[in-house]
């Protein structure tokens, strides 16, 4: 909590003595003194508005003050401190003020005078000193007690703790918004997937690497309660001991406390690559899979001559877009690895070992660099077993690990990387964490775990899925929103799409990656389907199976191309259901995928958006949800559904999605997203995305390859698509018994 500062005009004082000459006047204020203490005769505090901000510049002229910054107004709570003394001729008490850390501004505190008690402090009574000093003493520990008691107050703490001192985590309540809606829509189709120094604006950050939409103006007031409310909560290295510190210590202990990549490739069912890397038998499919490698290789071909190391390409003006932490680089390396373009991957893998800084200092979305870098280096080490791929995993999960430190456990959605101060989205409602940002962290989180044998990555996102199973649900549905300090909901947006997608993804695939021994996970995923069909799946006029959103009660009919990997995902999930559902499940995932399918316009390209209103069918009826980025979500449930079903109207579509891409977002140097699906005579966005090598070229790949690519008995995509080995735990136990039994 902060204390109100008022300025105002100091009252004329009576007697003899000439008047004062007027200055800013600051007077202390609590909400539990607003009303006149009994024990004086008039109010001894009160309330007025401050305008100013973080620099706040007070002036006065002709006796009036104001507090000014830039254009923006607005109330401001800054504690006090420093020290006071009484000038006895006009009962005023001047004290030194520091606001916020800035300049310390000399101010005046009028005080009333106690009935009978003289201006001068020589003229109290013993009796009448004890009780000032002791309501002042009470009220000094009101003022600045409270500021411990608010969850707010993280900046005003540092004032008083150790930067090394790390706050506790609590088991809260609360959930929170989805994120691939905000960082795979591009600002004016400008904005890419791509890595900042920490994904923001800063030439090192994550910048709209994947989903996020344009930012909404931000509310002042959402700012102050938390919107960058950041924390210097950096884990203290004196006191917490490192993950790479305890995988070594287990490194030195017994066999069954280390992770063996031997013990690890025994318990896969089939080899990852199958017999013949995939090759189809089909002469007509393998020429198809050709294809989609060649569009491959041209894209990294061009990405390496005009952007290596950056973030992502921009092939209209051959240059680099923000940032230089290479997440085309890292997003590619199992795609090459897997297409078997090896000289490539070679290229990739060097740059790894040489030059990823992971210690740069900006914003990096917590979500983004999860499950792009760490997906994709533990992606890369479980295909090819290489070490540097390892060891830049477990330096990079120990950097995440500050995010966490929030009353509740739940996760900023913004870290420095170099820092390890976190801070939420400043676009976020009121601060909050968003669903899809800490609800997609479980299956990275899991394997970080496996590979140092440290579990507080486990702890922490089990942390989460008790707080979300403690906390009530409306209609037993998720909404995107949550506070990561009061643990509570924060508004009743729901959706499948942007903002809450793969939180659902990652339950069902936290499930499928323990080899189907997390109960938990599977009976929130089918809790959550429940509510989702009963609230959220509609028929349009036309027959057309879709997902509304919801928003407190009242349906938007409305479906984003993000949410069209619901196809896939209630697919894969489909076995596990109930036995009388099994089928009915099957047929969900194809009446969604066909639906998504239907979205593609004349240009077999889909819209960001479509709605099924005014007489709409699966069509983008505004202007701003025209453009196509490349997305692969339809894509990859096209991939899911012919692994499943292996009726050939997938890969046919799939097909058609390929020389659509080739005829629209293909152009001299690499490809581009579209402004306008609707119209033949594209303008592209100059924006080559970093989830276009990921997933969309991956997924059309295994399209057309057969199933014993990466067998989905074996292998869990993750929402980036980079392929994560299921945990088989007995069979690795057992591994190591009979190790041991061969040693004796």
């Amino acid at each position: 909590m902060r204390c109100p500062v008022s300025i105002k005009k100091p009252e004329q004082p009576t007697g003899s003595l000439p008047p004062p000459t007027p200055t800013p006047t600051v007077l202390l204020a609590l909400p539990a003194l607003y009303v006149p203490f009994p024990a004086l005769s008039s109010r001894f505090f009160t309330q007025a508005d401050v305008r100013g901000g973080t620099a706040a510049e007070v002036r006065s002229a002709g006796g009036e003050s104001e507090a000014r910054r830039g254009g923006d107004t607005y109330h401001r709570q800054t504690p006090l401190f420093g020290s006071c003394r009484q000038h006895r001729a006009v009962g005023l008490l001047s004290c030194r003020l520091d606001v916020d850390g800035n300049v310390p501004r000399k101010v005046s505190m009028v005080f009333r005078k106690l009935p009978g008690v003289s201006a001068s402090g020589m003229g109290l009574r013993l009796s009448q000193k004890f009780v000032f000093l002791l309501f002042l003493s009470a009220l000094v520990t009101l003022c600045f007690g409270a500021l411990f008691f608010l969850p707010d107050s993280v900046r005003l703490k540092r004032i008083f703790l150790s930067k090394t001192e790390t706050q506790p985590v609590t088991v809260g309540s609360g959930s929170e918004n989805d994120v691939r809606e905000h960082f795979k829509k591009p600002k004016e189709q400008d904005h890419p997937r791509g890595m900042t120094s920490a994904k923001g604006e800063s030439s090192t950050r994550l910048k709209s690497l994947r989903r996020k939409p344009p930012l909404p103006p931000l509310a002042t007031e959402e700012r102050l309660s938390g919107g960058r409310a950041q924390e210097d909560l950096t884990l203290s290295r004196t006191r917490t001991e490192s993950a790479s510190e305890k995988a070594s210590a287990a490194d030195r202990g017994s066999d069954s406390d280390t992770f063996s990549y031997a013990r690890f490739q025994r318990c896969l069912l089939k080899p990852p690559l199958g017999r013949d890397h995939g090759k189809p038998s089909d002469p007509r499919t393998d020429e198809r899979r050709e294809k989609v490698k060649e569009m491959m290789k041209f894209a990294w071909d061009n990405y390496k001559l005009y952007a290596w190391g950056k973030n992502e390409l921009r092939p209209l003006t051959k240059n680099g877009h923000i940032g230089n932490i290479g997440a085309s680089i890292i997003d590619s390396l199992d795609t090459l690895y897997i297409m078997g373009l090896m000289d490539e991957y070679n290229d990739a893998k060097e740059w790894v070992k040489t030059s990823l800084d992971l210690n740069s200092n900006g914003e990096a979305s917590l979500f983004e660099v999860n499950i792009r870098y760490v997906g994709g280096l533990l992606a890369a080490y479980y295909l090819t077993g290489e070490e540097v791929f390892r060891s830049k995993v477990l330096e990079l999960g120990e950097k995440l690990l500050p995010a966490f430190s929030t009353p509740t456990g739940i996760p900023r959605g913004v870290i420095n990387l170099g820092s390890g101060t976190s801070w939420s989205w400043g676009w976020a409602s009121a601060g909050s964490s968003i669903l899809a940002e800490f609800g997609t962290l479980h299956l990275e989180f899991v394997h970080l775990t496996e590979l140092s044998k440290n579990p507080i990555y486990t702890e922490k996102v089990m942390n989460i899925r008790k707080l979300l199973n403690k906390i009530e649900k409306p209609h037993g549905l998720y909404p995107n929103f949550l506070s990561p300090v009061s643990g509570n909901w924060v508004q009743h947006h729901v959706s499948i799409g942007g903002l809450g997608d793969s939180f659902y993804e990652y339950l069902i695939k936290s499930f499928l990656m323990s080899d189907k021994t997390d109960g938990d996970a599977k009976k929130m995923y089918y809790e959550a389907m429940e509510a989702i069909e009963a609230n959220l799946v509609q028929k349009s006029p036309g027959g057309l199976t879709y997902m509304a959103e919801w928003r407190g009660g009242i349906l938007d009919h409305k479906m984003g191309h993000l949410a069209c990997f619901s196809g896939g995902m209630i697919g894969i999930g489909a076995d596990d259901g109930a036995p009388e559902k099994r089928q009915h499940y099957l047929d969900l995932a194809a009446e969604i995928t066909h639906t998504c399918h239907e979205s593609y316009s004349p240009t077999k390209l889909g819209p960001e958006a479509f709605r099924f209103d005014d007489g709409g069918e699966a069509t983008a009826t505004r202007l701003n949800d025209r453009y196509y980025i490349l997305r692969p979500e339809v894509i990859e449930s096209y991939m899911y559904m012919w692994r499943l079903t292996h009726d050939p109207k997938y890969r046919e579509w799939g097909w058609e999605a390929v020389q659509a891409l080739e005829q629209h977002c293909r152009v001299e140097f690499g490809f581009s997203g579209i402004r306008d699906v609707y119209t033949t005579a594209v303008s592209h966005d100059n924006m080559q995305q970093s989830f276009f090598l990921s997933e969309t070229l991956k997924y059309l790949y295994l399209l057309f390859s057969d199933d014993d690519l990466l067998p989905l008995e074996d292998w869990v995509f993750n929402t980036e698509a980079h392929p994560l080995p299921v945990i088989r735990k007995s069979c690795l136990q057992d591994e190591v018994t009979q190790e041991k039994a061969v040693s004796e």
